[in-house]
This record gives structure tokens, sequence and C-alpha cells, in this order.
């Protein structure tokens, strides 16, 4: 029989809807129940395609006995981290504050307040390489609270002071200057990996914000160690095994410091930052590489993670089927020479082997290979090799395909529409354009109340009931800023800026100007979440920073450039220290001491040639963090476009920055050399 998880909208709490576990959701009445039963709640924490959740699942969570004893003696809560990114920061700040370390599933221990005592990951279901089984720990903790309840009360209340205590230093709320870019540049270089690309040993995951900072850094001094980073790295990650090199799209994270072995899932928000940082590296370098990994994985994102209903679903799963029913990491994605041979025949299958570097001994498990886009010497036979990769790519369209979560989380989305309305305009490619405004009309449709109060997440086509939090505001309205300045409508504008009034009235402290991650009126937990650093995705903070000061620039608005400016002060505390983990702040940096600039693009209709090439000109400048408006003279789509007639009857641009402003150009070529950085 379904426990109470049958009700609810996500994919990862769904798959846990017919465990023999009586699962509540994160709800006031689960610990109502813990009280009433005077027992501890088990809180466990994780996400659809994390492959370590589901081991558990399979192991403890279906074990009959197990869930009998977990019924008996705990209210057990399942939370899905992509749902409730608040409840899932504060206990992990918990977890890695007590252990050192934290990861997915997280299994917490708490009181019927929400305090908690007793910390881990995933507990095997026997005693394993030092670790106790989960049976074990069930009935140590279960044993402690009826033995020692003082003792872990006292802990309890102990943690949750140490956790109150952990206030962030924010700097002196001012911007970052010169010198701290530098000295972050600096600290960048210092973590560099030369040989291979990227920062740090494995694992490795895609420096998405560092190389919008690198990119934007190089723009605005010109440092060719900059550019050098971000172009080196982004080719070793798009030929290694991380890059999915026959249906596109970047797996989550690389296992090896050499991006040959993957974590396999496929993550939106990776792809959608991805896709637009390999777009700005083809607008800065015009590589070819870049263009092509770009467009692939606007393709991928297109193709394989949008819903029916026009939005983006979260993730692709890990594991798949292996064709005998077992469900193997990997299994839809790894190739050994011979189901080569069986796909190609003889000759093509030794050219695929070499140029995808699958040799028999396997780079992965059983013999098997991750397909990788090695350097060659010599001659390659593009359209043979294009052939190969269209038959190897249909056969394994034939195998049963990995699990896709299919919630849309309002944040991933807002970088995807930002993505894919770049990449769309940059390479001409109207369909990928309309995506993103698909996208964002989901968003306002179904995620925006009347109030422009978000919703976090929605399902085929039902909104959940988890309050959005900072970094939906942020990345949302990022987004639509960027379908702005796009397709030249000017309520995309409109609608940021409503996401962006809630950033200033709701999760901004009005003393020090810092951002928190919940909502002023959120569900109070333990401790209202507050974290400027990067993780897989910006932090929502920076995020908001970076949001603020593109609305600011395209409005006037002095408390939107005030409150990022005043945001920014903690990247100035932070980024000379450890600039790998605040990239994105390190980026709109970078845009506050360029201007950024202000670009207004005037023509008789913005599908008139000589308005479209000064349009897409503007949209190809590298000035860090440039904002641009296009449209009629006169019109009230954009206060940029305020006063600004057409010269000598010829559509135009005006640029300006920091409250100066060029004479305007009717000449492509001309605005090219003023923004270019």
């Amino acid at each position: 029989m379904p426990n109470r998880l049958a009700h609810e909208t996500s994919p990862y709490l769904l798959q846990h809807a017919d465990n023999p576990v009586d699962w509540w959701p994160w709800s006031s009445e689960a610990f109502e129940e813990a009280r009433k039963r005077n027992v501890p709640v088990l809180l466990s924490v994780g996400y659809s395609s994390c492959h370590w959740c589901h081991v558990m699942a399979h192991e403890s969570f279906e074990d009959q006995e197990t869930a009998e004893y977990l019924n008996a003696h705990y209210v057990s809560v399942k939370v899905d981290r992509e749902e409730r990114p608040d409840v899932d920061a504060v206990y992990m700040e918990a977890v890695q504050a007590a252990t050192g370390q934290g990861g997915w599933p997280m299994t917490v221990f708490l009181t019927p307040d929400a305090e908690p005592f007793y910390f881990g990951t995933y507990f095997p279901p026997a005693p394993r390489q030092g670790m106790p089984s989960f049976r074990q720990v069930l009935q140590g903790v279960h044993q402690a609270w009826d033995e020692r309840r003082d003792e872990v009360t006292e802990v309890a209340e102990k943690i949750v002071r140490d956790l109150a205590g952990r206030e962030i230093s924010y700097g002196d709320a001012q911007t970052p200057g010169a010198e701290e870019l530098a000295q972050a540049l600096l600290g960048l270089t210092r973590e560099y990996d030369p040989q291979r690309g990227g920062f740090g040993g494995a694992p490795k995951f895609p420096p998405s914000m560092v190389l919008e900072f690198l990119l934007r850094h190089h723009a605005r001094t010109g440092a060719e160690g900059a550019l050098q980073m971000a172009r080196d790295t982004c080719e070793r990650m798009a030929r290694g095994g991380m890059y999915d090199q026959l249906g596109g799209g970047f797996a989550r994270y690389s296992v090896d410091r050499d991006w040959v072995v993957p974590h396999f899932e496929k993550m939106l928000y990776d792809n959608a930052l991805l896709c637009r940082v390999y777009a700005h590296l083809w607008r800065s370098t015009g590589s070819e590489l870049a263009r092509r990994v770009a467009l692939e994985t606007a393709d991928f994102m297109v193709g394989e993670l949008r819903t029916n209903e026009g939005g983006f679903a979260s993730a692709l799963d890990a594991d798949s089927d292996d064709g005998t029913g077992r469900h193997v990491e990997g299994a839809y994605y790894v190739w050994t020479p011979e189901q080569l041979r069986e796909v190609l025949g003889e000759q093509d299958a030794e050219l695929a082997a070499q140029h995808f570097g699958v040799t028999e001994e396997g780079t992965f498990e059983e013999g098997a290979s991750v397909l990788q886009l090695p350097v060659r010497d010599g001659f390659v036979d593009a359209g043979r090799v294009a052939s190969i990769r269209e038959r190897l790519l249909a056969a394994r369209s034939g195998r049963p395909a990995p699990g896709r979560d299919d919630k849309v989380v309002a944040a991933w989305n807002g970088l995807a529409i930002a993505a894919l309305a770049e990449t769309g305009a940059y390479f001409d490619r109207p369909d990928l354009v309309e995506a993103a405004v698909a996208a964002a009309d989901l968003l306002v449709r179904l995620h925006l109340d009347e109030q422009a109060r978000l919703t976090r997440t929605s399902k085929d086509g039902h909104a959940g009931a988890n309050a959005g939090v900072l970094e939906d505001y942020a990345d949302v309205a990022e987004g639509f800023l960027a379908l702005a300045s796009v397709t030249g409508e000017g309520v995309w504008l409109e609608f940021a800026g409503f996401l962006l009034d809630h950033v200033l009235a709701r999760f901004t402290d009005p003393e020090s100007g810092s951002l928190y991650d919940t909502a002023a009126d959120a569900e109070q937990l333990i401790r209202r979440p507050q974290d400027p650093t990067d993780n897989a995705a910006p932090s929502g903070w920076t995020a908001a920073a970076n949001a603020l000061l593109s609305y600011a620039a395209h409005t006037g608005s002095e408390p939107h450039r005030t409150a990022a400016e005043r945001a920014l002060g903690v990247v100035k505390a932070l980024g000379p220290r450890v600039p790998r983990f605040i990239g994105w702040g390190l980026a709109a940096a970078e845009a506050v001491l360029d201007g950024p600039r202000e670009v207004a693009v005037v023509g008789p209709a913005l599908d008139d040639e000589g308005t479209r090439a000064l349009h897409r000109t503007a949209l190809l400048g590298t000035a860090p963090g440039a904002v641009v408006a296009a449209g009629a003279p006169g019109s009230d789509e954009f206060p940029l476009l305020a006063d600004r007639p057409l010269v000598g009857g010829e559509p135009a641009a005006y640029v300006c920055r920091n409250f100066t402003c060029d004479a305007p150009t009717t000449e492509p070529d001309r605005l090219r050399t003023v923004l270019s950085g």
C-alpha cells in the first residue's frame, strides 16, 4: 500500500511512495506526530538522479524488516533537495560542521523540534569498511533516545547554537576593485591544472562560473592567461568523457583528474551554464569547437529535457538497464570494441575505436569505454566520422534510456532561458530563442502568482507547494533579462523587475546589504540559510547581484544598483581567498568595473537589415555584463530607448557607460570596436 508520498509532485519522492517505510513529506504534521509519539525524526535527503540514494533505497528502505523497525521507533521524513534547497542547506551545514564532509543521501536524526543530533550520509545494510550498518545506527540512536534523552537534547541544542554562531564576514559592503580581481586571478592560476585543464584534483567539476569570470576578466583587461585557462579547460572538458560525444550535453562531473570517466547523470543546470560558457567562448575567440559544443548542448536540452508544457526537466539518471534487467551506472553511454563491430562492421569499428578512444581493456568498468575525442595527428575523414556517429547514436537510442526527473525547477529554467536565448541569437537559431520564450511563458503562467511570488517547482503542468528561494528569483530574473535583450520585448524586463523587487523587500538584510537564501516570511527553520558561495550552480546571493546590476543598467534604478554593489562586498572579502567558489560574484564585479555598458539599438523594425546587424553586433560584444535594448525610436518598451532617434534616417546604436555616452553610430564595425571590452 502506498505511503504518504503518493500525493507528492516530486519524482524523487514518488520513487519512494511504495516503500514499506511509512514516509512523511517535510511538514509540520510530521514533527507533530513525532511529538505525540515521543520518538525522533529520521530525515533522509536526496534527489532523483543520485546513484547512492537509489542504492540505499533498494538496500534499506525497500527492506521489510528495516522498514518495520523505522516505523516502530521513528517518524521518517523524505526530502527532495531540489524541491527544498533551504532544508537541505541547513542540515548539510550541520552535517559538514559535525563530520567535516557531506553528500547525498544525507541521513540526519532530529528531535521533534527539528534540532539535529546525529548525522551521516550513505549507510550500508551490513557493516563495511569501518562503517556501521544502517540497522546498527537505527538501534544505537533509538537506545540513546530512550536511555540518554538529556544528553541527546543537550547535543541538539549545542549544534543549533553553534550553527547560529557561524555568521559570515561580509567585508565592507563595497564592490571589489581591480586589485582584488587581479588577486583572484592569481589564486586561480595557483590552483589551475595546466596539464589537464580545470582546477584541483579528482573529482573534477565543470567550473562554469569561474570560466565566466575568466572570459570577462580577459575582455576587460586583455589578460591572456585568463583566456588561456578558460579556452584550455573548455577544450579538455569537451574532448573528455564528461561530454556526450554522440548526443551532446555534459554529465555532472568527472571522477578522475583527466575528464575521462564521468558521473553519468546529466543535470539541467550544468548544461545551461556550460552551453552559455561555450557560446561566450566562441564570442571571444571564434573557436569552432566552442560553437559546436554550445549548439549540441542547446540541442540536447531541447531534445532530451524539454517537457510537454515547454519547461525543462531537472535531470537524466546516471543508471539505466544494461539489457539484462540490472540497473547499471553508465550503461546507456559506454561501448566495447565488440559492440562497435556489431553496429559498424570491422573497418568502421576500427576507425571509431581510434577516434573515440575505445580500447580492449576499457576506460570504465567490465571492459567498456566512455567515448572521448582524443587529439589525433593526421587526416580525419570528417564524412566517415559523421556517418559513424549517426549510426552509433541510432543504435544507442535503442538501448533502455535513463530515467528522467520531470520536475521543472524555476531557477534552473531561468539559467536555461538565458543560455538558449543567447545561443539562438549568436548562431541564428530562432528555434532556440522560441524554446527559451516557451519556458519563460510557462514560468509566468504556472510559477508566478498575482504578487509575482515564485513557486519553486512544477510537474506535468501542476505547481508544487514549495515557495521559491533566492536563487529562483535571481536566476529567473537573469533569464528574463537575457530574453529581453535578445527579443526586444520589454515585458521580460518588467517581469525581471517584479522578481527583483521581491529580492530587495524579502531577501535583503537592510542593515548589512547581505542576502538570505529564504524570504523573511518563509517557513522558519532552525537557521535562516545564507550562503554566498557557488556550488553546482551560482549562489542565489551572487546571481541576485548580477541580475540587480543588469536591471539597474537597463532602468537607471539607483536602489537596484546600490543593492548589487552592497551584495558584492562579500566578493571583496572572499574573492582573493577562495576564487574557485565565488566565480559568479567575481563575474558580477567585472561588470561593475566595466560599467556595465548600456547599449540602445534603434531602427524601424528588428527585422530590418540594418537594425538586425547592429542588434547582433551589440549582443556579440564582449564588454562584461553589457545590457542591450533594441526597438523603434520613441518606443516605450525599454527605458534605454527614450530620446534615441535614428541618425540621418538610419538605424543607430547608442553606447553609454558610467553616466557618459559615446556618439551614436550607424556602423556595426564601429560598434564592435566600442564593445570589445
